[in-house]
C-alpha cells in the first residue's frame, strides 16, 4: 500500500491552502441557520463558484475542476482545516448532486447542477415524516399525476435547510395501492410551489436549522420527477449511499476537531491546569480514531477509483464518524470543565473554537442519515451476513 500522495495531488492541496488562507472571510458572521446568515453563507457560495472551488470534482461545464476523489478529499481537508465559513448547500452539493448525476436527465442537470453550485439555489431534504420515525419505506406524502404535473398532499418533517431553502428533494407515495419500498418517486419541489406551507423548527440552541413542509394539494411540475415513476426507493438509496458514506462527512471535518482538541489541551496544560490522566487518554483515543477514519476513507476512495462500488459499508462509515464527533466534542467539554456550558460567542468561552454548539450538532449525527440503530442492522445482515430474527 502507498500512502504517499502524487506529485499532482500535493501542488492541488497546496492551491486550496492558499486560495483558502487569502481569500477566506476574516469577520464573524451569523449561524447559517439565521436568516441574514443563510444569506452570507449563500454569497460564499457564488465566491466559492467563482474561483472554481464550489464543486472541484464536479465536470467542467457545471462549475468543477473534474478533480479526482483523492483530490476531493484533500480539499475537505484544506476547507475544514482553515476555519472557512461551513456550506450552507451541502444538501444539494454532496447529496443531490451526485444523485442527479447518476439518475438526472441532460435537460435536468442543465437545469439544477449549475444554480447549485453557484448558491443560487440552496436545497433542503424533505424526506422524514412525523410518523415514519426512521423507516423511510413507511412514508404516506401522496403525489398524483395530473396532466403535466403532480398533485402533492402530506407533511415533512425535520427538513435540514427547510427554513430558507430554495428548493426541497422529496420522496412521495405516487401508487396508493403500493406499501413500502414499491409505488415510492423521487420529485424535486420548488419552495414556493402553490400549496406548500413551510413552519421552521429550531435545534436546541434555537436557531431554525429543520422546518416542517406542508403540502396542500401542492402542484409540481412532471418535468421534476428524477428517475421513472416508481423508482423512488432506487433513486433514494443513491442519495443515502451519499449522506451515509464519504460525500457528506468527508474526514476533514473531524481532523479539524482532533486538531482543535489536542491545542485546547496543549494550552490548558500550559496554563498548569491539573488534568487527568483518563482525558489525556480519550484526547489520544479521538485524536488516533479521526486520523483512522481518514484512512479508511482514502482507502475506500482508491477502491472506488478502481471501480469499487459504495454498498453497505457506507453504514458502517456512518457509525463510525457520528459517534468519532461526539466523542471529540464531549472530550473538549469535560476538558473545559465549567466554561464547557458556554457557546462560543460567550466572552469567558474558549475562542479558539465553539465546542458547545459544535457538541450540540453532534448529537444529531448517530440520528441524521439514518440512525445508528438501523445503520447496525444493516451491517449486521449485508456486511457480517447475520440471520435476522
Amino acid at each position: 500500500m502507498d500512502l504517499t500522495f502524487t506529485k499532482s495531488e500535493i501542488v492541488f492541496r497546496d492551491e486550496i491552502k492558499t486560495w483558502l488562507s487569502e481569500n477566506k472571510p476574516s469577520e464573524q458572521w451569523l449561524p447559517m441557520d439565521t436568516e441574514t446568515g443563510f444569506e452570507q453563507h449563500r454569497a460564499w457560495e457564488l465566491e466559492l463558484f467563482n474561483a472554481r472551488w464550489s464543486v472541484p470534482n464536479w465536470p467542467e461545464e457545471y462549475g468543477g475542476r473534474e478533480c479526482s476523489l483523492i483530490e476531493w478529499l484533500l480539499f475537505e481537508e484544506e476547507y475544514y482545516l482553515s476555519g472557512a465559513p461551513g456550506r450552507v448547500n451541502t444538501n444539494g452539493i454532496t447529496l443531490l448532486g451526485p444523485t442527479l448525476f447518476e439518475w438526472g436527465t441532460k435537460e435536468q442537470k442543465d437545469r439544477f447542477l449549475l444554480p447549485m453550485a453557484q448558491g443560487k439555489e440552496i436545497w433542503a431534504q424533505g424526506w422524514s415524516e412525523p410518523n415514519t420515525g426512521s423507516d423511510l419505506a413507511s412514508l404516506t406524502t401522496t403525489a398524483f399525476k395530473d396532466g403535466e404535473n403532480y398533485v402533492l398532499n402530506g407533511q415533512k418533517t425535520w427538513c435540514s435547510r427547510g427554513a430558507w431553502a430554495d428548493w426541497i428533494f422529496c420522496i412521495v407515495r405516487t401508487d396508493p395501492a403500493s406499501q413500502r419500498h414499491s409505488g415510492l418517486s423521487y420529485l424535486l419541489v420548488p419552495s414556493d410551489a402553490p400549496g406548500i406551507t413551510r413552519r421552521p423548527v429550531s435545534r436546541l440552541d434555537g436557531e431554525p436549522a429543520f422546518a416542517e413542509i406542508f403540502f396542500d394539494d401542492c402542484i409540481v411540475s412532471a418535468k421534476n420527477l428524477l428517475g421513472e415513476e416508481g423508482e423512488g426507493w432506487k433513486v433514494a438509496m443513491a442519495t443515502a449511499s451519499s449522506e451515509r458514506g464519504l460525500n457528506l462527512r468527508a474526514p476533514g471535518r473531524f481532523l479539524a476537531a482532533a486538531d482543535h482538541l489536542v491545542n485546547l489541551y496543549k494550552s490548558l496544560l500550559s496554563n498548569s491546569e491539573t488534568i487527568p490522566s483518563e482525558l489525556m487518554d480519550k484526547v489520544v483515543d479521538g485524536y488516533t480514531a479521526a486520523q483512522a477514519y481518514r484512512w479508511q476513507v482514502f482507502a475506500k476512495a482508491s477502491a472506488l477509483m478502481h471501480g469499487g462500488t459504495m454498498g453497505a459499508e457506507a453504514s458502517y462509515m456512518k457509525i463510525f464518524w457520528s459517534e468519532l464527533d461526539v466523542d471529540l466534542h464531549s472530550t473538549a467539554l469535560e476538558l473545559l470543565g465549567e466554561r464547557g456550558e458556554l457557546l462560543g460567542s460567550a466572552s469567558d468561552a474558549d475562542q479558539s473554537y465553539d465546542w458547545m454548539s459544535g457538541y450540540l450538532f453532534s448529537l444529531s449525527g448517530p440520528i441524521y442519515a439514518g440512525t445508528n440503530e438501523i445503520q447496525r442492522n444493516i451491517v449486521a445482515e449485508r456486511v457480517l451476513g447475520l440471520p435476522r430474527k
